[in-house]
């Protein structure tokens, strides 16, 4: 069994100038460990206002937008990418392996996602202000989902942009209940059909290291480390005083006066359980010295259960995606559907998701995915040794609620759209049903192989969910700090109570506006004006 490394065993690094951005310094006002798509939304925040800034990320830092070092895969926004992964997976916890994709590389999962900006429903954060989370409705991060389509460059498709299969799809909603909209992002509708949102530029996928990193990169108050993993976090008479750095084969201590985790869902809990931050029997089986006893670290886990259906298509639409794709631009994502399930009175809880993959057109096989957004079921993550390397057990317990409603929306969203693949104007169109197919017309036999063959929407939140001080699971409070230990923060979808009905991409960007300005705030600072930002390598 692996135990955690000992103090005696860790060196700590010579000092080193600001600006160097290959070799670890012996301290910084504020450490951010993970420089993902919340991470260096916090970190150009600070840097801005002219506070000392590191961000420790444990993929490669490939430099600013346009740079050669830059893999493909991650800058094509046709596709989803993919060369950069932690490797996490459902492990034995199903008779099968579900893929968890996230990205290790600067940038974090803004750099392999599909693009696609939503920001759910006013419900959504209401409600975690409702429950007495200060500050968190959604009148207050109204400005920052601004801003942050701001900086992200997101732009919204026009109807006639789309390409054949998103629009056969589109104009074909209301024929289920679905209108025409013209986006997705008014906070208070509801059912609809629209063009994405995406932030891409000249096909270029604009992640958070170019939109928010790469106009501070010149600033001599931050520095950005890259290949640089996070073992843990050093505790001091219940203050954080610094991290445990694994970093060209040592481990390295580096001092904070603040230390802002911002690995992730899964990340984020498996450093503080390493660092004696959880639930204390969990740490006492590894041997690892029990810090603050939080039994919610870890728990709480969930993401939205999706289902990839799938149809033959037709010569029609063969050759029409043919002709787009010659065009020059053709993207597998552009399209998305909203509704409600019989389970949904507020608002809605399904997404419909055209995808049609372009380096797979020549086997004629078409797809949209359907997502019940407001999952029951409660997973959790939990560490496998005290290994940093050691892929952690993460397990959804997808479709496991008690009354089985999340697998009952799930066959409510698929059952809407075999009626739209049935519409007259569509199904000569998209063809003949392959997946799951005809054997699953019945709905028991459709839940069946729901429950035999669990998906996740790439929307992992909650294991370090947000909550006051009589939430006993709660991790941290309104204002992101850690219960209990002084200097500590968490600023990503981890701190969710529970997942918006969105994709996560520009919410987690809102989790890091909002936490950044949580600490401009107690710091006195205040961002430097837009004017005399630095401007971005351009791509």
């Amino acid at each position: 069994m692996t135990t955690a490394t000992s103090a005696t065993s860790v060196t700590t690094a010579p000092a080193t100038a600001h600006g160097d951005t290959g070799a670890l310094p012996d301290e910084a006002q504020y450490v951010v460990v993970g420089g993902g798509t919340s991470g260096n939304v916090v970190a150009a925040r600070l840097a801005e206002a002219g506070l000392d800034v590191l961000v420790l990320e444990a993929g490669p830092d490939f430099g600013p937008e346009g740079g050669a070092a830059w893999p493909a895969d991650l800058v094509d926004a046709t596709r989803l990418g993919r060369s950069h992964d932690w490797g996490y997976d459902s492990g034995d916890a199903y008779p099968w392996t579900v893929g968890f994709e996230r990205a290790r590389a600067i940038g974090g999962c803004s750099d392999v996602n599909g693009c696609t900006q939503t920001w759910g429903h006013r419900r959504d954060y209401d409600a975690w202000a409702e429950a007495g989370l200060t500050g968190w409705s959604a009148d207050d991060l109204l400005p920052l989902f601004a801003e942050g389509t701001r900086r992200m460059r997101v732009r919204t498709y026009r109807a006639d942009e789309l390409t054949p299969w998103q629009r056969a799809w589109y104009d074909a909603a209301p024929a289920v209940g679905m209108p025409r909209l013209t986006d997705l992002n008014d906070l208070d509708e509801s059912a609809g059909f629209a063009p994405e949102a995406v932030n891409i530029v000249d096909g270029v996928r604009v992640n958070t290291a170019f939109a928010y990193l790469d106009p501070v990169r010149p600033l001599p108050n931050i520095r950005i480390v890259g290949d640089a993993l996070v073992d843990r976090v050093l505790v001091k008479n219940g203050r954080a005083t610094g991290v445990v750095v694994r970093h060209r084969g040592d481990a390295v201590t580096v001092r904070a006066g603040t230390v802002v985790l911002a690995g992730g869902a899964y990340n984020s809990p498996t450093i503080l359980l390493r660092s004696g931050i959880g639930p204390y029997a969990r740490l006492a089986v590894l041997d690892i010295p029990l810090v603050r006893h939080l039994p919610g670290v870890g728990e709480n886990l969930h993401d939205q259960p999706f289902l990839l259906m799938s149809w033959a298509g037709s010569d029609e639409m063969t050759a029409a995606m043919e002709r787009a794709r010659a065009a020059g631009w053709c993207p597998d994502e552009q399209a998305m559907g909203k509704a409600a399930s019989s389970f949904e009175t507020e608002a809605f809880d399904l997404h419909f998701l055209p995808y049609s993959p372009t380096h797979l057109i020549e086997r004629k096989r078409w797809s949209v995915g359907v997502s019940a957004l407001q999952p029951r079921s409660r997973g959790s993550v939990r560490l496998r040794d005290a290994d940093p390397e050691a892929k952690p057990v993460i397990d959804h317990r997808f479709l496991a609620d008690p009354g089985g409603v999340d697998v009952a929306v799930l066959a409510e969203g698929a059952a809407i759209l075999r009626d739209l693949a049935a519409d007259r104007r569509l199904a000569p169109l998209v063809g003949a049903e392959i997946h799951p197919g005809p054997t699953t017309f019945d709905r028991d036999a459709l839940v069946a192989h729901l429950y035999r063959n669990p998906d996740n929407y790439w929307h992992p939140v909650g294991t370090c969910r947000m909550g006051t001080a009589d939430d006993a699971l709660s991790v941290v409070d309104e204002r992101a700090r850690v219960h209990g230990i002084e200097g500590l923060r968490i600023a990503d979808c981890s701190i969710m109570p529970n997942v918006p009905r969105a994709t996560t991409a520009m919410p987690a960007v809102v989790m890091g506006e909002k936490v950044a300005g949580l600490l401009l705030e107690e710091a006195g600072a205040v961002p430097r004006d837009e004017s005399a930002r630095p401007s971005a390598t351009a791509g």
